[in-house]
């Protein structure tokens, strides 16, 4: 067929086809304007179906690490500090020499006492002589019974001499020995506060702090509501397994265990203390710094579980899109708990085996509307670890 132009006509002939052309393409707007009135497709979402499992609920309170051990450390003796034998802030162990007292006065008074320890045996030797002779000059009647009790007096006082200079020896070297200040305990010495050269007075002068640095304790208080929780875990008598996570760290994870749960509640706060034990053999964890900790405080046997994804707000309520066996959409309002990991605990709102749209919800734009669904998995990722995973409180 020949196209329509204007060669194709002249005179009346010419408008007649002009009108033939002009009916052609209104003919053809309208239908173009047909197809773009017809539905659009279903959007496509994603959704995923209700997960029903046991779950470990955990709280996370906020503590701070403390040594076990914190040891002021003190001369016994008075005297001038010849030696500081440590390096400041480094770790030491139990007997380790951390300073040195001039300890040449401590030596001589052990040697003037160890010399009247042996004129002390000297005299005893003498007397027990003397009482001897003194029994054998009774029996044949060569002396009187008042000089045999003289010199059995005097034996006796030989004896006590030799026990109190024994006394006082063993007393001027134990003096001897504490010029040697040595760690008390294993752990992290700080500064010296003594130098070399200075005077150190007995039991007054500070002269370094020790703490044991291995294991830690963080202790953490939480407040009596979640103390007393009705869901609390029950006793088992074994220590409680806590993760602890230092302010200064991102992501990585200490095992502690629960050892301490103080008796009463402090009246000041209302909250009630606990105590972990962390491993720091490797010295990193420092006392005084800020810990999270996280402690299981619940457990459900059979929890609905939910993409976090997957809960809307509206206004100080909470739902997610539910799609029913015609892929139809609906609201569903939902009660949160905690949250597992990436998922929600739902208390109430839905039932196992719901679907719900965890990918698309910008899609969808109210109650009624047909959905393609895919049928994807609920998790982010695909590790399971049964459900054991910290849980932090959401508000409802």
């Amino acid at each position: 067929m020949e196209s329509l132009t204007a060669e194709n006509f002249s005179g009346p002939g010419r408008v007649l086809g002009l009108a033939i052309a002009l009916a052609v393409l209104l003919t053809g707007c309208e239908a173009q304007s047909d197809e773009a009135m017809a539905a659009p497709p279903p959007p496509e979402v994603d959704v995923a179906e209700v997960i029903v499992e046991p779950v470990t609920l955990w709280e996370s309170f906020t503590g701070r690490v403390a040594s076990p051990e914190t040891v002021d450390l003190r001369p016994r003796v008075s005297g001038y500090i010849d030696e500081v034998a440590f390096e400041e802030g480094e770790l030491v162990q139990a007997g380790d020499l951390l300073f040195q007292i001039d300890p040449r006065p401590y030596k001589a008074r052990e040697q003037a006492a160890r010399a009247d320890l042996a004129l002390a045996n000297s005299q005893l030797e003498l007397a027990r002589s003397e009482a001897g002779r003194a029994k054998t000059l009774l029996e044949s009647r060569a002396i009187s019974r008042e000089e045999y009790d003289q010199r059995n007096a005097a034996l006796m006082s030989a004896r006590a001499r030799v026990q109190s200079a024994q006394a006082a020896l063993d007393a001027a070297e134990l003096d001897l020995q504490y010029t040697r200040v040595t760690a008390p305990v294993s752990g992290r010495a700080g500064r010296a506060l003594v130098t070399r050269g200075n005077l150190a007075n007995a039991d007054q002068s500070l002269l370094t702090t020790v703490v044991s640095v291995d294991p830690v304790h963080v202790y953490f208080e939480a407040d009596e509501k979640a103390a007393f929780s009705r869901q609390r875990l029950p006793a088992t008598g074994q220590p409680r397994s806590l993760r602890i996570t230092l302010g200064d760290e991102d992501g990585r994870q200490y095992q502690g265990k629960l050892d301490f749960v103080d008796n009463h509640l402090n009246p000041g706060t209302g909250t009630l203390q606990y105590r972990a034990v962390v491993s720091n053999t490797d010295g990193l964890i420092r006392p005084g710094q800020f810990a999270r900790v996280e402690m299981p405080v619940a457990r459900l046997d059979q929890a609905l579980l939910v993409n976090r994804k997957a809960v809307l707000t509206d206004q100080d309520r909470r739902y997610v899109y539910v799609v029913d066996e015609n892929n139809v959409v609906s609201p569903r309002h939902v009660t949160t708990g905690r949250q597992v990991e990436d998922l929600l605990v739902i208390r109430d709102g839905l039932e196992n085996g719901d679907l719900v749209i965890i990918n698309g919800v910008q899609k969808v734009y109210g109650p009624g509307v047909e959905v393609k669904p895919q049928l994807v998995a609920m998790r982010d990722s695909d590790q399971d670890d049964g459900a054991v995973a910290v849980a932090r409180e959401m508000s409802q």
